[in-house]
């Protein structure tokens, strides 16, 4: 009996006399207080919080000059919105075995992002996956160097690239658009900031699938940008960032990957968006929609722009499985009303990314269902196409002097004339050995032009010599 109280006693004094030790310790205050743990610092040594960095933008300067070259491609398309270039020099009708001379190539973010030119500057809005943000870079078009780097803070995640898009630059403005939608707009010879915002903050904009696609216009001193948010286009001064005017959005429909074309129609200036769920004309004064039709509208991914050809006519193509359409507008008492004369199965006409190109009464482009170069009438038939030994791939095309220049897959550039008698090839090098998803558009001045492929970025002379 003696032993088995002896047995509960010992271990009831031990448990009061560590309760009796531990109310002693709070009371002295020898027991630091516990502090709230915090999301995210209970993860393993060497990974970093992500954390949302403030929207502020960095200028850095470099050693580059500008060169002394005269021409300019201000934007997606060049001058005239028309993917043709108008050199001041003669370009050459043939290549050599190693092809046009490379002047130089520089390495640039995953993408397809591609060059603007004025002044002897070459602009691209490129993407730093050290820094982890867009640059919008300045280049001189003499030797590819650095003049200036403009940088803010925004995380992309490779997703079949990153940006892919083509600054809009004036005397005055440089615009660019993020693959997330940031907008920034700087001042073309120094760099320095006139102003940064989000899209998707201030307009309540959806970033689409792959990134964003649609390349800045800008318009007189208006930035002219297609949110598709709260306001379906809307104008914003230059200089100060201001909204001048807005277009409503009733339907709600989101980006696109296209970019915004002007159009001159029954007297009045208008700009020609696809939305996701159709087609807007806009127009240019105030921002108010004049036309509007549901006709033409794809699932997936909305990505060549409208091409606008003669007597109030506009061309819209697609890929996957969306063909082509062509649109008639018709302008009576006042109203302007929009109809479609033809549907084209993809079979006839489509492609994936690519805007066609009017040149001399005729349509030239790479046909995305069999990846051949064909030359087609203005009401959409072919003339001719390139044959299955030629094919292209989704790369981009431009004409220059008479003559076509189309870009493969693997970065081989081929010549070739741009009339409606027959697939004329004149020349072929391959600028990119080992390239891949050369897609980004090209620019031209002056003979030289400038290319890209996923990683690299070149500049060619192809002038006559």
């Amino acid at each position: 009996m003696k032993n088995s109280l002896l047995g509960i006693g010992i271990p009831a004094f031990v448990a009061f006399a560590a309760v009796l030790v531990l109310t002693l310790w709070v009371e002295l205050q020898l027991v630091e207080p516990l502090e709230a743990r915090v999301p995210g610092l209970d993860r393993p040594e060497g990974i970093p919080v992500e954390v949302e960095r403030p929207l502020i933008g960095t200028l850095t300067l470099g050693d580059g000059v500008p060169a002394k070259i005269p021409g300019s491609w201000p934007r997606f398309r060049g001058e005239n919105f028309d993917a043709i270039a108008r050199p001041e020099v003669r370009l050459a009708r043939s290549w050599p075995e190693a092809g046009p001379e490379k002047l130089w190539t520089i390495d640039v973010g995953q993408g397809y992002a591609a060059a603007a030119i004025r002044d002897g500057r070459v602009y691209l809005l490129d993407y730093d996956e050290e820094a982890l943000g867009d640059a919008v870079r300045c280049l001189s078009l003499a030797d590819g160097k650095e003049i200036w780097r403009y940088s803010y803070p925004v995380r992309i995640k490779f997703y079949h690239g990153m940006s892919r898009t083509i600054p809009a630059v004036t005397d005055k403005y440089l615009l660019s658009f993020g693959p997330k939608c940031h907008i920034s707009c700087l001042n073309p010879v120094t760099g320095e900031e006139y102003w940064l915002i989000d899209l998707v903050k201030d307009f309540g904009a959806k970033v689409p699938q792959w990134y964003a696609g649609q390349c800045p216009l800008i318009d007189g001193d208006l930035a002219i940008l297609a949110p598709g948010g709260d306001s379906l286009i809307v104008a914003q001064d230059c200089a100060t960032g201001d909204v001048e005017w807005k277009t409503p959005n009733p339907r709600k429909w989101v980006m696109t990957h296209t970019s915004i074309m002007p159009m001159e129609f029954a007297g009045r200036k208008t700009y020609v968006y696809c939305g996701k769920g159709g087609v807007v004309g806009i127009s240019a004064d105030d921002g108010s929609i004049l036309w509007e039709t549901t006709d033409w509208k794809i699932g997936i991914a909305t990505s060549p722009s409208p091409l606008v050809l003669p007597e109030g006519k506009i061309f819209f193509c697609g890929g996957y499985k969306a063909g082509a359409l062509m649109l008639q507008l018709e302008e009576k008492d006042g109203q302007i009303t929009a109809t479609t004369l033809r549907r084209f199965k993809p079979k006839e006409f489509d492609s994936i990314q690519q805007t066609p190109i009017l040149y001399e009464g005729h349509i030239y482009a790479v046909r995305g269902s069999d990846e051949q170069l064909v030359c087609l009438d203005l009401e959409g038939n072919p003339v001719w196409t390139s044959g299955s030994a030629n094919k292209f791939g989704l790369g981009p095309y431009m004409i220059a002097d008479g003559l076509i220049y189309v870009m493969s897959n693997e970065g081989v550039l081929t010549l070739v004339e741009a009339t409606p008698s027959g697939y004329q090839q004149l020349a072929q090098a391959d600028i990119f050995p080992h390239g891949h998803e050369a897609w980004g558009p090209m620019a031209m001045v002056n003979g030289r032009l400038i290319v890209r492929d996923f990683t690299q970025m070149a500049c060619l002379d192809v002038a006559e010599k």
